[in-house]
């Protein structure tokens, strides 16, 4: 059985798997690690979901209030034995039905040109590239992607 709870970044669940998620990206990120990290930290993210498997958490990913009207889509994980499941589209879509809830009308992201994966999972969501963002802005390897949100009308 599969579940996703809405909490926040007080959430230990969240905090194990973006641990995880800090572990890999070290590696991916390599020398440009740093700079990315002091941009991922916990404190202050209101809006975090978490799946679960049974009762194991599996997957995660946030959101955070980048300008008026923008959420940006913050710490996406699944753990890599529960990987092409279609977990991280629930999760995205879940983050997103949420910033709409909250008044917001697009979401915005960056990943890394190493991560090929999510690169692959936002285009597969409907996400657009777009001109990086800062702090992104000046880093090569950053690869910035955006989505208008729409509310369903049916």
């Amino acid at each position: 059985m599969i579940r996703i709870e809405r909490t926040n970044s007080d959430d230990t669940d969240f905090i194990k798997l973006v641990k995880e998620l800090d572990e890999y990206l070290a590696v991916k990120d390599g020398d440009e690690h740093d700079f990315y990290d002091q941009f991922n930290k916990l404190d202050r993210i209101k809006h975090v979901v978490v799946l679960y498997k049974e009762k194991d958490p599996v997957a995660c990913g946030a959101i955070k209030e980048y300008t008026e009207g923008v959420m940006e889509i913050k710490r996406m994980y699944v753990k890599p034995e529960e990987r092409n499941k279609g977990y991280a589209s629930k999760i995205l879509r879940i983050l997103e039905l949420w910033a709409l809830e909250l008044g917001y009308e697009k979401c915005i992201l960056e990943t890394g040109t190493r991560q090929t994966e999510a690169i692959g999972l936002y285009q597969r969501n409907n996400y657009k590239l777009t001109r990086n963002y800062a702090p992104y802005d000046q880093m090569e390897n950053s690869r910035c992607f955006e989505k208008v949100l729409k509310r369903n009308l049916g």
